[in-house]
């Protein structure tokens, strides 16, 4: 076995202390598991204990309604830390997304409804969306973008840019899709590091009524980017002045146009093993890693998970909230549904643009039925009060599912109560931009839930918690979070830096995937993910979770969210800061700082009372809802906040934040 680092020895020489004790279960609702996929736990045990102990049947049969020009003659060859699956199979992705809903009745069912910011809305069928991505195809290639081209794309949530990424897919161009909120240098690396040969972006994209403007970054970017050859434009905002670079920008329709009648409906089949994509996601070193994931494997992934994970039924409307520039937008809002044959919402705007109740009202007027969303973005909700979502109904919602970190069992009970009305079950699901799809979760209809717990692994998947010596953790113990064998959907290199993919991640303990998460698994078997080992605080011997402060704050019926960091500490090592936004009626005082203070302390221990406790109107987050903790661990050290802000949703709360004395 590899040997830990000092860092990583450390932090798991005693149990994690976690408070998330928790012991409420609810079962599914008697109604909803008699029309579920897997309809109960006996269900769900066999089919998992088949995914492991018979892949070749399982992923057989699990995989029957994809399309694969040529079958697969093994499933899967392993040499650590290389996986490769389904070899000697050819597909092309797009064919599963698409084609295969030709001719049927899903061929004029909804895939897109687009709602804007301003209001309007656009549907475009099956049948539709596959005539853009064939246009769009041909305009690509008449471009010159060729088979193992990269393409980058930084655009908006427009149909258009899903048509982009399916139409690279199309032609086997791998798509490096890039937030819209990222500066020009970020944009810029990201192109370097691909070396992308054409752009895809719009002119701007409103955003709380004010457009940003895309095309004005890419201009920024690109004059830093010889391997561009090919700015492709889509006008979303007619009004908004852009510069067009004569011989290198080209207008989005324009380029269709020209691409005249060159179009092949029968796209090209490619290898199991060909790149589907790279996406770009932060490093410990400050130098982002381009997570490449392949065809097959990465479409099986999302397939089957999207199914079952969700329960999809063919009348269900499903939205996704998160941003297509994400990992959960690529496989929970594109391929994952849309190979399923599923309606899917794509929002353009702000969860709370022109005011909180915008979600609720776009569930009811859409006839949503399934909600998945970010526990950041609950306990904003949650903070801006009960009101908003009291003047919706929510009749049409059936099940609710939370994705990006883990969420508190009292943001969860509100998400069930409030916004599920008691009867819709929660998938709490656990992945990684790494991972590609859903490893971890409860399946619906077959098994109950526990508020906080990401719960049982999905098919395929192998989970465990081990201690520094990479023996499996007691129950209820803390430890490092890994998988023990391969599944479909992971990564299988960083693009161009193999050996910092063999470190990163298979060098802490031998034969298995590192996750980077500290987790604990309870006596059901459940599994409970504290988050990153690197958020594990050292205070004065104590190894403390950020996750079970933030947790047990936001059990106070005064706290909408909290965030812990750590500051340097001359006697203690470190010193507790936690940073805290307040529910309506409720006034940042120095009594009500004592009383959070003896929360913590009463809940956990007198060793896990915060040295101080700021109130803040507001967290510094990305719009994809994550809470910047590098600025918060800057803040509270008193430093220079520094670094990459260019995803902050909104830059006036670094300086809102009250330093008041502790």
């Amino acid at each position: 076995m590899a040997a830990p680092t000092k860092e990583v020895k450390e932090i798991m020489s005693d149990k994690i202390t976690n408070v998330m004790t928790e012991t409420r279960r609810f079962e599914p609702p008697a109604d909803f598991s008699k029309k579920a996929r897997v309809p109960a736990k006996e269900a769900y045990e066999k089919l998992y204990r088949e995914s492991l102990d018979d892949p070749d049947t399982f992923w057989k049969r699990e995989t029957a309604d994809l399309v694969f020009d040529k079958a697969w003659k093994k499933t899967l060859e392993w040499e650590l830390p290389h996986a490769r699956w389904f070899i000697g199979a050819t597909l092309n992705v797009t064919k599963s997304c698409l084609d295969r809903h030709l001719g049927t009745p899903t061929e004029n069912k909804a895939a897109l409804v687009w709602e804007s910011e301003p209001g309007d809305s656009t549907t475009l069928s099956y049948g539709e969306l596959h005539q853009q991505v064939v246009e769009f195809a041909a305009a690509l290639e008449n471009l010159g973008v060729k088979k193992g081209d990269r393409v980058a794309i930084y655009m908006g949530m427009v149909p258009e840019v899903v048509v982009g990424m399916l139409a690279c897919a199309r032609i086997g161009a791998p798509h490096t899709v890039v937030f819209g909120g990222f500066a020009a240098e970020s944009l810029r690396d990201r192109i370097n590091d691909c070396e992308a040969k054409l752009v895809l972006t719009q002119d701007g994209a409103p955003r709380r009524g004010k457009p940003v403007a895309l095309k004005e970054t890419v201009d920024a970017a690109v004059e830093h980017t010889p391997c561009v050859e090919k700015v492709v434009v889509f006008r979303r905002m007619p009004d908004l002045e852009i510069t067009m670079k004569e011989g290198r920008d080209v207008d989005w329709y324009d380029a269709v146009g020209q691409a005249g009648s060159n179009r092949q409906p029968e796209p090209e089949a490619f290898d199991a093993e060909h790149p589907l994509f790279i996406l770009y996601t932060s490093g410990s070193t400050g130098k982002p890693k381009g997570i490449l994931h392949t065809s097959a494997g990465y479409l099986v992934g999302t397939h089957v998970s999207t199914k079952y994970v969700f329960d999809l039924q063919d009348d269900d409307v499903y939205w996704c909230t998160a941003d297509v520039g994400w990992i959960t937008g690529h496989s929970y809002i594109v391929y994952g549904p849309l190979s399923n044959g599923a309606t899917c919402v794509l929002y353009e705007g702000a969860p709370n643009f022109p005011d909180w109740g915008r979600f609720w009202e776009l569930i009811d007027k859409h006839r949503v039925t399934i909600l998945y969303t970010a526990p950041t973005a609950i306990r904003a909700f949650v903070k801006a009060g009960d009101e908003w979502v009291d003047k919706a109904s929510l009749a049409s919602l059936r099940l609710l599912g939370t994705v990006g970190e883990p969420i508190n069992p009292d943001a969860w009970m509100w998400y069930r109560d409030k916004i599920g009305k008691g009867r819709c079950p929660i998938v709490d699901t656990w992945w990684q931009t790494e991972t590609g799809s859903i490893l971890m979760t409860t399946l619906p209809g077959a098994t109950y839930s526990k508020p906080g717990s990401t719960g049982l692994p999905m098919f395929g998947v192998e989970p465990d918690v081990v201690t520094s010596e990479g023996e499996s953790a007691d129950a209820n113990e803390g430890g490092r979070f890994i998988m023990k064998r391969p599944w479909p959907s992971m990564l299988r290199t960083i693009w161009g830096d193999d050996e910092r993919f063999r470190q990163q991640y298979w060098s802490e303990v031998e034969g298995a995937y590192f996750t980077g998460d500290g987790a604990r698994r309870d006596e059901d078997g459940y599994y409970w993910v504290v988050g990153r080992i690197d958020d594990v605080l050292n205070v004065s011997g104590h190894r403390i979770g950020t996750a079970e402060i933030e947790s047990t704050l936001v059990s106070h019926s005064s706290v909408a969210e909290a965030a812990a960091v750590g500051r340097p500490h001359d006697i203690k090592g470190q010193a507790l800061i936690v940073f805290v936004t307040l529910k309506p009626g409720h006034a940042p005082t120095p009594e009500l700082r004592t009383t959070l203070k003896t929360h913590v302390a009463k809940e956990i221990g007198k060793f896990a009372a915060p040295d101080g406790i700021r109130f803040a109107d507001a967290l510094p987050k990305t719009r994809s809802g994550k809470i910047m903790r590098r600025l918060l661990k800057q803040v509270a050290a008193g430093e220079k906040t520094e670094g990459d802000v260019s995803t902050l949703e909104d830059l006036s709360v670094l300086a809102k934040l009250r330093d008041e004395d502790e």
